[in-house]
C-alpha cells in the first residue's frame, strides 16, 4: 500500500509538471479515487462508530513514539508525534499559503495512522461548527458522555479573558472567558495527560526555545465558550464560502479582522489547549475540526473547481508566517514536509481530495 500510494504521488507530480507547463488553463490530474473514504458529522455516527473513533484515538495514545531515541523526549506516543511535527513547523504553516494543503495531507496522515496502526474502519469524522455553535455544552462531541471528545474543564477562577491581538490603540484586543478552563472532568479523555508544551504564541516571534522538546505532562485543559463558537455559526461559514478569491476565502478562516476567523474561533471555543497555537493538535478535537476546515476548502473549491484547484486562483501567501514582503510567493511546485509522519509533498499534490493518492469524500 506504501509504495502504491508513493508511485500514485510520483505519477501525479509528473501529470501536473506537464500541466502547468501547458500555456492553456490547467488541467487537473485524473483521479484514481474509486472506493473513497466517507468522512462523516461526529453526530450523526453510531454510538459504535462514535467508540470506535475514541478507541482508535486511545489507540495511537499507547503506541510508542517514531523519533529516534532521545530526539523528542516529549513525544512518549504515537499521538504526540502528531503534536511534535506540528509544533516544529507552526512558522511555515499558519496564516500562510501552505496552511490549508499542509493540513489537509496531516489529517489525512491522522487518518491513515488510525486505519493502518489501530485498525480502525471508518473515516476521519468532523465538526461541523454551525450545528453546535449555539451549545457546545450539548453537543454529542463536548458533552462529557462516554462517546463524547471529553466535556467541559473543571471551572478555573484565576483568569477573566483570553488575548487575541492588539488593537491599533496599543491596548490588548480580548474575548471573553468560557465556563470551565481547569483539566477535562468528563468523558472518555478525562484523564488523559499532554506532554508538550504549553506554547505562548509571542514565541511565533522568537522561535522556539532549544527545550521544546521536553517532556512536560499537564493535563488537557477545556473552556467551552460560547462567545467564540457563535462565531462559528452558519452566517460566519456562508461568508467565508461566498468569498470568491482565495485570498479572501483564507482571510475568512483565519484573519484579525474578522477577530480570529472561524479557524480562530474554533480553537478558541474549546480552551487553552486546542488554543495553544503549536501544541493544538494534542486535544483529539483538533482532528475534527481541521476536517471541518478541509471539507470548506473544498466546496469552496468545487464551486469553480479548475480555477480554485489547479489555476490562477487557486494559492495565496507564501510558506512564512505572516507573508512577509521578502518571503517568495507559493507555487503548485513548492515542497512541504510531514517529518516522520509522511514526507515530502508538493502543493501540486495535496490540491484535491480525490487525486494524487487521497481518496476521500464528506458525507
Amino acid at each position: 500500500m506504501a509504495q502504491l500510494t508513493r508511485s500514485l504521488t510520483l505519477l501525479c507530480s509528473i501529470v501536473l509538471t506537464l500541466n502547468l507547463s501547458l500555456a492553456s488553463a490547467f488541467v487537473a490530474p485524473r483521479s484514481s479515487c474509486q472506493s473513497p473514504r466517507i468522512r462523516k458529522e461526529y453526530g450523526s455516527l453510531s454510538t459504535t462508530e462514535k467508540k470506535a473513533y475514541i478507541s482508535a484515538v486511545k489507540c495511537l495514545q499507547s503506541k510508542p513514539s517514531k523519533f529516534p531515541a532521545g530526539m523528542v523526549p516529549g513525544s512518549k506516543s504515537r499521538y504526540d508525534d502528531f503534536a511534535a511535527v506540528h509544533i516544529n513547523q507552526t512558522t511555515s504553516i499558519h496564516l500562510d499559503g501552505i496552511f490549508l494543503g499542509w493540513h489537509r495531507e496531516f489529517v489525512w496522515l491522522w487518518e491513515t495512522a488510525l486505519i493502518q496502526e489501530c485498525g480502525y474502519t471508518g473515516a476521519q469524522p468532523y465538526w461541523d461548527w454551525p450545528k453546535w455553535a449555539h451549545n457546545l455544552s450539548s453537543s454529542p462531541l463536548f458533552d462529557g458522555s462516554d462517546t463524547s471528545l471529553g466535556g467541559d474543564g473543571y471551572y478555573d477562577g484565576s483568569f477573566d479573558y483570553y488575548v487575541v491581538g492588539v488593537k491599533p490603540d496599543g491596548s490588548l484586543d480580548t474575548v471573553p472567558r468560557g465556563t470551565g478552563g481547569g483539566c477535562v472532568k468528563s468523558g472518555p479523555f478525562k484523564d488523559v495527560m499532554i506532554n508538550l508544551g504549553p506554547f505562548e504564541f509571542t514565541l511565533v516571534f522568537t522561535g522556539l526555545p532549544s527545550n521544546w522538546t521536553a517532556y512536560n505532562p499537564h493535563c488537557l485543559l477545556r473552556d467551552l465558550n460560547q462567545f467564540c463558537s457563535e462565531r462559528t455559526n452558519q452566517t460566519y461559514v456562508d461568508a467565508a464560502l461566498a468569498t470568491t478569491t482565495i485570498a479572501d476565502f483564507q482571510d475568512a478562516l483565519s484573519s484579525a479582522t474578522s477577530r480570529l476567523g472561524v479557524h480562530g474561533n474554533g480553537h478558541f471555543a474549546l480552551g487553552q489547549s486546542l488554543q495553544d497555537f503549536f501544541a493544538s493538535p494534542q486535544d483529539p478535537a483538533f482532528f475534527l475540526h481541521h476536517g471541518q476546515i478541509d471539507r470548506l476548502w473544498y466546496q469552496w473549491q468545487k464551486k469553480d473547481f479548475q480555477a480554485r484547484t489547479y489555476g490562477n486562483n487557486a494559492l495565496n501567501g507564501t510558506s512564512t508566517i505572516f507573508d512577509p514582503p521578502t518571503a517568495p510567493e507559493v507555487t503548485f511546485d513548492t515542497t512541504m514536509n510531514w517529518g516522520i509522519l509522511g514526507g515530502t509533498k508538493s502543493l501540486g499534490d495535496v490540491m484535491s481530495p480525490t487525486a494524487c493518492g487521497y481518496c476521500y469524500q464528506y458525507q
